[in-house]
């Protein structure tokens, strides 16, 4: 056979080959990028104006979520805020406006005493979808009540929710998401 022979056969068989790595590649990222991020996954990527800038979005979120020190809380901290929030839902009988605040005070706490920044709710929101991507839409509809309920226009249905929205999350950051931190290198 002349070599041009077997370049004709060897460059197609290399550029199918090469082309099945890259397939294989953006599959295999995707798919750990919506485990990993849940509902947060198609939330991001439906936002950006192409889903590779809402994949880089995401890496970029891992990437900031990885230089923060998000640590699991030890057991005392765990029974004060386990208190707390029990004190927090008996407010709710009589105030219920007070309680939803009071619950978003207390989430946000637990998130700065875990290690998450606080200052700003767009940037937690972001910080908190690596590892809580699938509860970030109970905080988003509990955050949205207490908004509603500081100029009194939440009903008491509404307040109800929030209390149940801000304890999905708070059962997550309190358990360390169900899932063992892994050590940094």
């Amino acid at each position: 056979m002349s070599t041009g022979t077997l370049l004709a056969i060897i460059i197609p068989i290399v550029v199918v080959i090469a082309l099945a790595v890259v397939v294989v590649s953006i599959y295999t990222r995707r798919r750990r990028l919506r485990q990993r991020f849940g509902p947060e996954y198609e939330r991001t990527v439906e936002g950006a104006e192409t889903r590779a800038e809402g994949e880089r979005e995401l890496k970029a979120r891992e990437k900031r979520h990885a230089s923060l020190d998000i640590k699991p809380l030890d057991s005392r901290l765990k029974e004060h805020y386990t208190q707390s929030w029990t004190s927090v839902q008996e407010d709710f009988v009589d105030h219920p406006e007070d309680a939803v605040h009071d619950a978003d005070r207390l989430v946000t706490s637990l998130m700065q005493e875990r290690g998450y920044p606080t200052q700003d709710y767009e940037q937690q929101l972001k910080d908190l979808s690596v590892e809580h991507g699938r509860t970030l839409e109970h905080y988003r509809a509990a955050h949205e009540v207490d908004e509603l309920s500081t100029q009194h226009q939440a009903t008491t249905e509404q307040l109800r929710g929030a209390m149940v929205h801000y304890r999905a999350l708070f059962d997550e950051l309190i358990s360390d998401g169900g899932r063992p931190r892994h050590a940094r290198a």
